[in-house]
């Protein structure tokens, strides 16, 4: 596995890398040494935040935890990652061989008169069904989520209610 650590507001030891791929051994034994992982460690006032995002032939499953040591931060996360690793299992290994989804982020920000945009994502969208919509915006951990569905051809929307369960959102094209 391909393991990146960024640092925000701090500088990344040593020991904390070779914990953090110690620790990332676990979620390696899912996926093999095709999968990269990105850490990025973020240092505040009252605590330290640590956010894993693992991707994997595009499935991309993300954590974010935080504590007041950064060690039990990581510990977290991990753990995390794999709960929703496992939790998804039966789902997930028949997305994992042939998966159909890759995401390109791209965070130029952009200006505008009456609205501040602060990031602009821009998503490679393939054809996938609401059901798999769904899967992705739970491993990401994202409220909402953009897809192509495959049954119509529309640029749709799966999204979280407040009720706890889901919503579509497909646009009316005459």
């Amino acid at each position: 596995m391909k393991i990146t650590t960024v640092g925000r507001k701090c500088t990344i030891r040593d020991s904390f890398k070779e914990h953090a791929e110690k620790k990332l051994k676990k979620v390696e034994r899912f996926f093999g040494d095709s999968a990269e992982a990105k850490i990025t460690a973020t240092v505040e006032k009252t605590c330290q935040i640590v956010e894993i995002t693992v991707n994997n032939n595009g499935m991309i499953f993300r954590s974010q935890e935080r504590s007041e040591n950064m060690n039990d931060a990581l510990d977290l996360c991990v753990d995390s990652l794999i709960r929703q690793i496992r939790k998804n299992k039966t789902r997930l290994e028949k997305k994992i061989r042939d998966v159909s989804f890759d995401e390109f982020v791209d965070d130029t920000p952009v200006e505008e008169d009456d609205f501040e945009v602060i990031r602009t994502k821009t998503v490679d969208l393939r054809p996938e069904s609401v059901e798999e919509a769904i899967l992705k915006m739970n491993l990401v951990g994202h409220k909402f989520y953009l897809f192509l569905n495959a049954e119509n051809g529309k640029i749709c929307v799966v999204y979280v209610r407040n009720d706890g369960g889901y919503g579509l959102i497909e646009p009316d094209i005459d």
